[in-house]
């Protein structure tokens, strides 16, 4: 199974950021995570991304706040797909983070999960490897399943809960 690779652009990003790698872990999904710099390593950064492929990851996961560039810079330099996590770094309480991350140019796509989102982000990774797994693709499909019937339970209880008012 290909590699999701969790690029930090800080390492004050990795509380939120580490709920993604457990999730990848928790469906056996190879993953590294590291701290690259747009702005800092652009270097480095640039040339994780253009090997990425060749090293094994299938989808990369750039979280970074502020201007929050790390994730187009990374899309520059590789046609794997990227998912961009704004973070919430700042006194914009992480909206310069989202704009930065959404606002891509043509050609260079980056997709975008919320503001702090590394759950789904990683489950984003997960769908896009699944595309050419199966066993994962089926395990994902029963985890919906799961959660589909933990919300119908819930509407039982909730009418039961109702019609007793």
């Amino acid at each position: 199974m290909k590699k999701v690779a969790v690029i930090m652009g800080s390492d004050s990003d990795f509380p939120v950021m580490k709920k993604a790698v457990q999730v990848l872990k928790e469906k056996n999904i190879p993953v590294e995570a590291h701290v690259l710099s747009a702005h800092r390593t652009p270097r480095e950064a640039g040339a994780f991304a253009a090997s990425a492929r060749e090293n094994g990851f299938g989808v990369i996961i750039a979280a970074a706040g502020k201007a929050a560039h790390l994730a187009g810079v990374l899309a520059g330099h590789t046609t794997l797909p990227v998912i961009g996590v704004p973070m919430k770094a700042s006194v914009l309480d992480g909206m310069d983070a989202l704009l930065a991350t959404v606002q891509m140019p043509k050609g260079v796509p980056v997709a975008t999960v919320a503001i702090d989102g590394a759950e789904n982000a990683a489950l984003l990774a997960a769908q896009i490897l699944a595309v050419s797994e199966p066993e994962l693709a089926q395990a994902l499909e029963a985890e919906k399943q799961q959660m589909a019937a933990q919300v119908l339970e819930k509407d039982k209880q909730i009418q039961q809960e109702a019609a007793a008012l």
